[in-house]
């Protein structure tokens, strides 16, 4: 692969990585305007929220089954037009059944691109020979923060979910098939590549027990998440005594650090290896859950959820690395099954909480995802598996530094 390609796959991808990041806060962050639309009761709301994520897990497996066949990009540059279709779909429709397959397909292809687009980011790490994944998922975050001022636009003058999904989607549906032309992973111009088994690429299967350890740090890191996205605002109004408005602050602080964390975190992982990197963000994490639960007032509160910030962003891209590292022959294969505790800890994590709250207290709750992500450190040497690192006199030999 000529350097020209690398560079411009390395851009593309960024760009799918940014349009998911503006489509998933666009329909989390509207849920309540989703429920209201459809006239989803609150018992019936957690049945579609769960819904998604397990979908995403199904689509997810169906992306491992199908990634050896056709190459990661070909499913990438179809599943992407219709995670963004299926949110307009959303957006559409005025009955039940409506939401639910739009939801529905909405989950099976958002687990199909998640899966894909790491698999590409991994991929193309390897050929670059240095860690540029967390920039990919710092394009991510900066979606994030766009869909999600969006979002606020669209409920701040009381626009319906169509008016405000359909100018994005027509803005970004173009903008995701031009920039699919240019797709490129580091498999490449090499022997193999779709249509390789677990067991036939490159002699190598994914061994679950191996696997295992990244697959509950990712569990963790996305209980976490969860805990902050779900949580943060009540926290912050009903433990800590802020106001309304000073309610919604923690969790744009939270996405602004995720993305300046994960925009510098790649030059960590050049200079000091990502085990260290690892371990520091996990124990910054920690931290900030400490911080979080002995909060005495809402600005104490709020630094404690900066430092959840930039101590989790680090950790799920690294996972991912580390798994196409651990597995070079079926990297594929081995980010496909990694994904699903994606879900999985999303799925967990906000009910945990909200229980420990109820039966407890919110403040002890917040203890529990902080032991959650401290266990990490228990499982930091997986991320220093050779190659273990990229950069910083770690690089292969003969590797090609191209932006």
């Amino acid at each position: 692969m000529t350097d020209a390609r690398m560079r411009h796959g390395r851009a593309s991808l960024a760009v799918s990585f940014f349009v998911q990041g503006v489509t998933f806060a666009l329909l989390v962050t509207r849920i309540p305007a989703i429920q209201d639309r459809y006239g989803i009761s609150d018992g019936l709301l957690p049945v579609f929220l769960a819904a998604v994520p397990i979908l995403a897990g199904v689509g997810s497996v169906v992306t491992e089954k199908v990634v050896a066949r056709v190459e990661p990009r070909i499913v990438l540059r179809w599943a992407q037009p219709v995670v963004l279709l299926a949110l307009l779909g959303v957006g559409a429709g005025s009955r039940v059944w409506e939401a639910a397959l739009a939801l529905g397909v909405f989950g099976l292809s958002v687990g199909a691109l998640d899966a894909s687009m790491n698999m590409m980011g991994v991929s193309l790490q390897r050929a670059y020979g240095r860690s540029i994944m967390l920039g990919f998922h710092a394009a991510y975050s900066l979606g994030g923060i766009v869909g999600a001022s969006l979002a606020w636009a669209g409920a701040h003058w009381d626009l319906s979910l169509l008016v405000s999904y359909f100018p994005v989607v027509v803005l970004l549906l173009p903008a995701a098939f031009v920039g699919s032309r240019w797709y490129a992973d580091g498999n490449e111009g090499k022997p193999g590549g779709a249509g390789e088994t677990p067991e036939t690429a490159g002699g190598v299967s994914v061994s679950f027990k191996l696997l295992m350890p990244l697959c509950l740090v990712m569990c963790f890191a996305y209980i976490g998440d969860s805990t902050v996205s779900n949580w943060s605002a009540k926290y912050l109004q009903d433990v800590l005594g802020s106001s309304e408005q000073m309610s919604t602050v923690p969790y744009n602080v939270y996405m602004v650090t995720t993305l300046l964390g994960r925009a510098v975190g790649d030059f960590g992982v050049r200079r000091f290896g990502a085990v260290a990197v690892v371990r520091a963000g996990t124990v910054l994490a920690a931290a900030g859950f400490a911080v979080v639960a002995v909060a005495g007032g809402a600005w104490v509160g709020m630094l404690g959820f900066t430092m959840l910030g930039l101590g989790l962003c680090v950790i799920v891209p690294q996972t991912f690395a580390a798994a196409g590292r651990m597995f070079p022959g079926a990297s594929d294969v081995a980010i496909a099954r990694l994904n699903i505790f994606n879900y999985v800890g999303f799925l967990v994590g906000s009910p945990l909480v909200g229980a420990l709250g109820d039966a407890w207290s919110y403040r002890g709750a917040m203890l529990v995802p902080m032991v959650l992500v401290l266990a990490t450190l228990l499982y930091a040497k997986s991320f220093g598996a050779e190659p273990a690192r990229y950069g910083g006199g770690h690089e292969r030999p003969r590797t090609v530094d191209v932006g």
